[in-house]
């Protein structure tokens, strides 16, 4: 059965369902538009594909893009296959590079000629390449010459808390930190607790620093803090060594060492170290937003727009450890940058297009704290003004919930914050999918995807998701073969359906200045409109 056809048995009740919902929100009711689809809609919507999305997941998330850092090798691969795929629906590019949006930032680095590290103890040895740390605390220098050893074991919570000032004062602390990243993830919390608990101990007693041993690789990620930049937003600086913390902290990936530990007595040694870590200095790169347009065909309101978005990056590549090391994020976020690909493909094959123009956008470090969404949001293309809705789509992807299966389910963050979410649910009844209010995570998680960076300019923005919490979530197991592809279509088609259904609507959507959160919100559209 097409959509039409489904949409024509219950296009008489829209209205009134609408029209309850908004009384209910708080909403003006002239905000629900009656809508019909037409043929060419539903051939668009149908174009989309589980075997597309598959094929093009399975690419995304693949081991050879390393996990899509923000910044990396593996994140520019996925902007170029992005902005090709763009480019093959024939999408109009509106960057300043063809497709790409470029952010000229900086990320922290060392240089290894100049780093020295060594271990003495009596007789024996031991150098460290730079290669063979991993340094994720601090852009400071640091020089010691001959520093004592004075090692402590964790796991003797008793001696750790006896500890003092006398004992630790100017000495390297030898230790083993946690691997909390491969940790289960029910305990994660509690040890970076653990963790943090200590490392302010060993500060307050006024320790040199910590030097961790690590059992598993024999590498790490190398003696760079790779800390991203924003030379806009410096976030107290921003300069080498000015925002370092108190105690630097180590992890040395050698065998050798790790004998060395193995070998001490917890406590004080005749062991030392040698080092010589050069400060930081911050190096250009070049990271990309990926932005095509489908213009609309009002005379009008083809200068107005509605954004699809969705973040391309992930965690990346865990720096040690055996075994699979790839954070390949294929629900997280590889799901929704396929997603807003397939739609681009679908709707640019409308015969009429839609009378707002349709925005197709994947960003950039979302997981480092919304950075390419927000980069936009500074620096729009298109006018905030003339942007009617943000609709971001984050793991849309993966079925299997801790809270149970979720097939034809999609969740919408700050579903009453505006009529969008009786929108989507409207187009949910459409085509099967039971767009719903999560009790819960719907609000509380509203500021946890990029639409908050749009949100926070008065645009009306919402992220759609499947599943909130799920195995493998920020885990090396999120691989592409165990997203639902099928289900993932009938949600876009869902998707497909809701932008079209704005994107036609003379009426723009607004907030819902009757719940108090929307408070900000309201306030920033109100700056833009009134500012022009």
């Amino acid at each position: 059965m097409t959509i039409r056809s489904r949409f024509a048995s219950k296009y008489t009740r829209f209205v009134l369902v609408v029209a309850l919902a908004l009384s209910l929100t708080g909403l003006q009711p002239s905000q629900a538009q009656q809508f019909k689809t037409t043929a060419d809609m539903d051939a668009a919507l149908a174009r989309i594909s589980a075997d597309s999305l598959r094929g093009n997941l399975s690419f995304i998330a693949s081991d050879a893009l390393e996990g899509r850092n923000t910044p990396s090798r593996g994140l520019d691969i996925a902007a170029e296959y992005i902005a090709a795929q763009f480019r093959r629906a024939g999408l109009e590019p509106v960057g300043d590079d063809g497709y790409f949006q470029t952010a000229n930032w900086f990320v922290t680095d060392r240089d290894a000629d100049s780093f020295d590290m060594r271990f003495e103890d009596g007789d024996h040895a031991v150098n460290v390449a730079p290669n063979q740390v991993t340094i994720t605390t601090s852009d400071a220098a640091m020089k010691l010459s001959r520093a004592q050893l004075f090692k402590v074991d964790l796991n003797d919570s008793s001696s750790v808390a006896a500890l003092t000032a006398d004992q630790i004062q100017g000495k390297v602390i030898l230790t083993a930190l946690p691997d909390i990243q491969s940790a289960d993830r029910s305990r994660r919390q509690e040890l970076m607790r653990g963790q943090n608990d200590f490392l302010s101990t060993m500060s307050s007693l006024k320790a040199a620093m910590i030097i961790s041993i690590d059992r598993t690789s024999p590498t790490g990620g190398g003696i760079g803090t790779n800390r991203l930049i924003d030379p806009e937003n410096r976030q107290g600086g921003g300069r080498p060594g000015n925002n370092a913390p108190s105690l630097l902290t180590i992890t040395v990936h050698n065998p050798k060492v790790v004998q060395l530990f193995d070998s001490m007595k917890t406590g004080s040694s005749n062991a030392t170290m040698t080092l010589d870590l050069p400060a930081s200095y911050e190096r250009p790169v070049k990271i990309r937003n990926v932005i095509g347009v489908l213009r609309g065909s009002d005379p009008v309101l083809k200068d107005t727009y509605v954004l699809v978005t969705a973040h391309y990056d992930h965690l990346g590549m865990r720096p040690f450890g055996e075994g699979d090391r790839i954070y390949n994020g294929a629900n997280d976020d590889g799901s929704g940058t396929v997603s807003v690909m397939e739609l681009a493909s679908a709707l640019s094959t409308l015969k009429q297009r839609p009378k707002r123009s349709i925005v197709f956008m994947t960003v950039f470090g979302e997981e480092k704290g919304l950075r390419g969404s927000r980069y936009y949001g500074r620096h729009p293309i298109f006018p905030i003004e003339k942007t009617v809705a943000d609709v971001n789509l984050e793991q849309v992807g993966r079925t299997d919930s801790t809270e149970g299966p979720q097939i034809n389910n999609a969740s919408m963050t700050g579903f009453d914050f505006t009529d969008v979410g009786t929108i989507f649910q409207e187009a949910g009844k459409m085509t099967g999918i039971n767009v719903y209010k999560h009790d819960r995570n719907s609000d509380a998680y509203f500021g946890r995807s990029d639409n908050q960076a749009l949100a926070d300019q008065g645009v009306p923005a919402h992220t759609i998701c499947v599943a909130f919490d799920y195995p493998d979530y920020h885990g090396v197991g999120d691989h592409w073969d165990k997203v639902d592809c099928a289900n993932m279509a009938k949600v876009d088609r869902m998707v497909g359906l809701g932008l079209l259904m704005i994107a036609n609507n003379p009426i723009a959507p607004k907030w819902n200045t009757a719940n108090p959160k929307t408070e900000r919100y309201v306030k920033a559209w109100n700056d833009h409109h009134e500012s022009k």
